[in-house]
């Protein structure tokens, strides 16, 4: 397993006493056994120090389990990304929507 992976996973974290994300750079790998990984994490928000011990295993992937056929898979693997501007538009639009789906659907 790489360590830059390890740092990444790690920054993913939430620092206990703040809670604000660990930085990547903040991230020490301090050693393994196995599958057991040992990393000092610092809180710069805060000043905290941290000290995670994470199991990581390598293997094959879970298997995918979906309810779209198919078909509906292949779609929507090609549609773009949703941004967060798209997020804020829907957000800013069912804020104003009134819960009228009929009229909101109508085909003129």
């Amino acid at each position: 397993m790489d360590e830059r992976l390890i740092k990444r996973l790690v920054s993913t974290i939430k620092c206990s006493v703040c809670g604000h994300h660990y930085e990547g750079n903040n991230v020490k790998v301090l050693g393994h056994d196995d599958d057991v990984w040992f990393v000092s994490a610092y809180c710069p928000t805060c000043g905290s120090h941290s000290l995670v011990a994470a199991v990581i295993k390598e293997g094959p992937l879970p298997e995918f389990i979906t309810d779209l056929t198919d078909e509906e898979f292949d779609e929507f693997s090609e549609a773009e990304e949703i941004t967060a501007d798209d997020v804020l538009d829907i957000h800013s639009f069912l804020k104003e929507f009134d819960g009228d789906f009929s009229s909101l659907l109508a085909t003129e």
